[in-house]
């Protein structure tokens, strides 16, 4: 691989009313109830991705695809395919991995990479579990799933429903793991304050929203600096200002999901232009350099 260090930017694909901070107030059973508004979203990050890559270096991305949106809008699927971009699971259904018995996770596991599988005629190898939640015992399932990675650790400790994992027997290169002979994992990235052995939260979704761009952008350079790589999440909501409000959700829940979403398409769109020394690649890409 070049000096070129790595940005792997990661879409996960639900619409905005499947979030975990939402369920209370949006069951699954109502789900058919709303109009999807996650295609319109993602074709906007799919077109900004194109202006990226016709700019300076070419953007591959992984998107990590809910089971249940592939099932509704197949075409959905075969664009990101077809605009050079890796198709990964993110679930069936957004249930949380650490909330299901383990037939159901398997269940669950399988049904999603079936699925796109099916649709995009290639193999499904990622996965990334709804809210981080996993485990190690969780990802020997995913493992023994199929998936060659999993990009679910979130060490951010202060968040209620992320994972936690040992990783302490696991081969690091850069920012990835190998736990296996053939299973990775691919931990989102957060900024590890050394004089106080502390982590902030710097992978993206809501903090990325929160921080102001030139503080965000410090915070990333740093970590380039100590892995050669940074990874970042998102999802297509975060771009769409006018979708519905939920109104009777608590008002911090409301804070985070609807915060700046009006300024987040070009807060990415200069972010990504503020890297553009940079490789940005997709996860199966960067596990491909990292260890083959």
């Amino acid at each position: 691989m070049n000096n070129k260090k790595s940005i792997l930017l990661t879409i996960d694909v639900e619409d905005w009313f499947q979030v975990e901070n939402f369920k209370p107030w949006i069951p699954f059973s109502s789900w058919t109830d709303y109009k999807l508004r996650v295609e319109k979203n993602t074709h906007n990050l799919l077109n900004l991705f194109d202006t990226c890559s016709s700019t300076h270096n070419s953007i591959q991305t992984t998107f990590f695809i809910l089971g249940w949106v592939a099932k509704k809008l197949p075409q959905l699927v075969l664009e990101i395919q077809s605009r050079g971009h890796e198709v990964a699971s993110h679930g069936y259904y957004h249930n949380r991995c650490d909330q299901q018995i383990f037939s159901d996770l398997k269940k669950d596991l399988e049904n999603s990479k079936k699925l796109l599988e099916d649709i995009t005629g290639s193999p499904v190898i990622g996965y990334r579990a709804p809210s981080f939640a996993v485990n190690n015992d969780i990802l020997k399932l995913i493992e023994d799933c199929g998936y060659l990675y999993d990009s679910s650790y979130n060490s951010f400790s202060l968040h209620d429903r992320y994972g936690s994992l040992d990783l302490s027997k696991s081969i690091k290169k850069q920012a990835a793991y190998r736990l296996s002979e053939k299973f990775y994992e691919i931990p989102v990235s957060n900024l590890k304050l050394k004089t106080r052995n502390m982590e902030l939260p710097w992978s993206g979704g809501g903090y990325f929203r929160l921080i102001p761009l030139g503080l965000f952008t410090a915070g990333v350079n740093i970590i380039l600096k100590r892995n050669n790589a940074y990874i970042f999440y998102m999802h297509p909501w975060e771009i769409d200002p006018d979708q519905p409000k939920v109104d009777n959700a608590p008002a911090f829940f409301k804070f985070r999901h609807y915060l700046n979403l009006k300024s987040t398409k070009k807060k990415l769109f200069k972010f990504i232009k503020k890297f553009k020394q940079h490789k940005f690649i997709s996860c199966s890409e960067y596990i491909n350099h990292q260890f083959h």
